[in-house]
This record gives C-alpha cells, structure tokens and sequence, in this order.
C-alpha cells in the first residue's frame, strides 16, 4: 500500500524546528459601530432594536437545540448582508460570536468561523477606506490573506490537515496509484524490456508530501526508472527546501531523481493564467519519459477566466502526458451571489466540521489549528472576498468533467485496487463509519455521511 505516515511526520518535524431577525429598518447606517448606529436611530427605533435582541436571547435560552437556532441566526446575518441591512447584521453577528466559540462541540466552532468571516465582511462594508469600494477592499483582504502562504502557522496547518483528515492522503494516493498504472500501461503496450523513465509535472508541490510512496514504489522495481519532478510554485525557497528533502529521500533508496522548481506568479493578485501557460514552455520533455500531470486540490483557483483555464487544459494536452490526475473539492464556491455561496459553503464546512468531531478527541490542538487557520482561511475567502481577487473557486466534478473533455480528454477508469486502497487507508487511519468512498463515472469521491466532500479523476 502506498503510505505517507512516516514520511510526512519526519518532515512535520523537521518543518516545525525551521522553523459571528433581520430589522425593519429602513435609515441606512453611517460608517461607524453599532454604537454611532443608535446614537442617530430614532427614540423608537431603539426601543424596537433592544425588544428584538431580548427576543433573540430569550428564544436562544429557552431554545432545547441552541445550535439550530444559532445557525438559523447565521443565515438571517448573512441574508441581512445580502439586502443591505447592516445594522440588523450587526447586531445578529454580535449575539453569534458571544454564544459561539472555537472550543466547542463541531456546531458551535462552525458557528464561530463563519461568524467570524461575515464579521469581517460587515466590517469591510461599514468601514470602508475613502474613495474605495467595499469589494476592492474585500479583494485587498483576500490577497492578503494569501500573502501569508508563507507563514510558518498557515504552513504547519496543512501539514497537520494532512496528518489528522484522510482529504490530502486519499487524493494524493488514488493519483498516485492512477500514475503507477498507467506508467504500467504505457510499458506495456510498447512492450519496452527497459521501462521509459518517468517525469512528473507537479501543479503547487508545496511540500512534496505526496511523492515519497510513489518514489518507494518506483524504487522497488526491477530495474527502477529515472524519475523526474517538475515541481511548481509560487515561493522559491519552498521550492528548493522540497527538492532538497526529496533528493535525500532519493538517494536513501538508491532511486535515480532530478528535481527542477519552476516558479509561477502569483495568479491571485496581479497576474493571469496566461503567465502560467507562458512558464510551461520551461518545462522540458524529454522523448523516452512518460509524463504524468499531477493537479491536486489546485486548478479551482484558476476557474478566475474559465476560457482560459480550458486554454491551459489544452496547453497540457498537447504535451501528449501518459496521465493527468486531477482532484477537487466537491461543491460550489464559485457562485457569483454571496448568498447562494454562503449557503453552500455552510453546508460543505457543516460535513467537514462534523468528520473532525467524531474522530479526533474534543481537545485536539491540531483540529482547532486546521479549523481556525486552514478552513478558517478558506471559509473567510468564500465568504468574504468578491470580484477578481477571490480565490476558493470550486466546483463539482461534472464542472470538470466537462471541462477536461472540451480540452480533448477521456477519462481513464480507476481501479478496483485502487478502490481497495483508499478503502485500506480510511480504515486504518481513520476508523469512523462517517467516512463514505462511491465510484462515479469511473471516478472516486469521497464523502462524510451523505456529503461528498472530494472527487479524484485520471485522465487521458
């Protein structure tokens, strides 16, 4: 079975040493706190803004399942936002972040998240900076956001998402196992005595935790192949620390491996995916590898300019590769209507939350740091950000399916043994009857309860 466990624990820790009942209110509130609100709400305005915050209170306390009734409070925030109404907002925002907490039970953390991000955003559109519309601004926070990939908490974050949630591991070993066996294939059919050497063009390697079992697995055959890593990226010095870890990880198993980083802008801030299809002409093909295209949990941000990311599909095409895995979250945030992404986006995170609850202990550190940093960051995005600078843009699989086949390709059916070892994986690791995988249009899915959460894909 291909595994990461130990890989990825010896690179966490050598990681980790380098290192919130909508108003009848029809005055427009001015830019300032709820208290400037009600210094120029009329006499009985105020009187009917204190009755509906007792009700609030009174309905919450009296309420034999408070968190339905805070989640109700959540949408009715976020639908006050939607039309406008700040001020019935704000104070629905201030009732939810007093009654929710990152420490809580699954519900209640969501809550505080979410709450969180719809606070940010109510900040943005009461505050805003002079002359600048609320949606730059928006976009202004994303990018920063973004910015802080480098952060030594944002990156300790993903490697404890990997280590405490099956979505990175089942991804990236069903794409794995999708590469070994049409490396296979292709042998196969050109009945070569010697295999071809293997090339690997990576999309956003970041710390390379997913090539390790595959190097193992390469390593043990007889004789092994060459194998080459195009990796991508948009930090150098992550770059050069991945291949740095990769080719002594190489060089213990004896394996042949050239590790090349291509450095790629920044898409999110002031560049397009033309600059991305421009850097692939540094990739270098050589005529006796098989090339493998690993797209993992990457091109949604791309879904900015959907012509031209089916533009890049067809870029990567006609480098003629054996294989292209592709996996992607499975929903919607690429909504263009806050409201129908928001409502999206609670019920996907409700899933994930819920998945984090029944299988770690309720005082897990790593759960509140991958729930308050890495989702927190992508549920402030999907809710906070709008125009160009939004960058959690996901979609379904039937999205991609459909773009992958406008851009030339068929999809390659994964295995049945593949299947079983995804299947191996969720019971070895994380043994909760929650956790569901289904075979759709010969893709694998994975799912908690009736959610699905994950898709992965291989293509040709």
């Amino acid at each position: 079975m291909l595994g990461s466990s130990s890989w990825s624990q010896h690179h966490r820790q050598e990681h980790l040493g380098e290192v919130h009942l909508q108003a009848d209110l029809s005055r427009p509130p001015p830019p300032l706190g709820v208290a400037g609100h009600l210094h120029h709400l009329h006499h009985n305005q105020i009187q009917q803004v204190h009755h509906q915050e007792v009700e609030i209170m009174s309905r919450l306390s009296c309420s034999s399942q408070p968190s339905i009734y805070l989640r109700q409070l959540l949408l009715t925030c976020a639908h006050s936002i939607y039309h406008s109404d700040f001020t019935a907002a704000h104070r629905i925002a201030t009732i939810l972040s007093t009654n929710s907490s990152p420490y809580g039970d699954s519900s209640e953390r969501l809550i505080h998240s979410f709450t969180k991000a719809l606070s940010l955003r109510l900040r943005l559109h009461l505050q805003p900076l002079p002359h600048t519309p609320a949606t730059n601004i928006c976009s202004n926070y994303s990018s920063n956001c973004h910015d802080q990939n480098n952060d030594v908490i944002l990156q300790s974050s993903y490697l404890s998402l990997n280590q405490i949630t099956p979505f990175i591991r089942f991804s990236q070993l069903t794409a794995n196992q999708a590469i070994l066996e049409a490396i296979d294939q292709s042998n196969h059919l050109q009945q070569q005595q010697d295999p071809h050497d293997i090339h690997v063009l990576d999309f956003d390697i970041m710390h390379g935790v997913q090539w390790p079992p595959l190097m193992q697995a390469i390593a043990d055959r007889n004789p092994p192949p060459t194998l080459r890593i195009t990796a991508t990226g948009t930090n150098l010095n992550i770059l050069r620390r991945t291949g740095d870890r990769l080719s002594k990880f190489a060089h213990s198993l004896g394996l042949r491996f050239r590790f090349f980083p291509l450095l790629l802008p920044q898409t999110n801030i002031n560049h397009t995916v033309d600059d991305i299809i421009d850097h692939l002409s540094a990739v270098l093909l050589l005529p006796n590898e098989i090339l493998a295209v690993n797209c993992v949990l990457y091109l949604h941000r791309l879904l900015i300019d959907r012509d031209k990311l089916c533009l890049l599909l067809r870029k990567i095409k006609a480098m003629k590769p054996t294989v292209v895995t592709l996996a992607e979250k499975e929903a919607n945030h690429n909504h263009p209507i806050f409201i129908s992404r928001f409502e999206e986006a609670l019920n996907y995170y409700t899933a994930i939350f819920e998945s984090l609850e029944a299988t770690l202990p309720p005082n897990s550190r790593e759960r509140m740091d991958v729930e308050q940093v890495w989702f927190g960051r992508e549920i402030t995005d999907i809710v906070t950000a709008e125009g160009e600078k939004r960058r959690e843009r996901h979609e379904r699989f039937l999205s991609w399916e459909m773009m992958m086949r406008i851009a030339g390709f068929r999809n390659i059916a994964l295995s049945p043994f593949a299947l079983s070892q995804a299947k191996l994986l969720l019971r070895l690791h994380y043994p909760s009857e929650g956790y569901n995988l289904e075979v759709v249009n010969d893709s694998f899915f994975l799912g908690w309860q009736k959610q699905p959460l994950f898709s992965v894909s291989s293509w040709h």
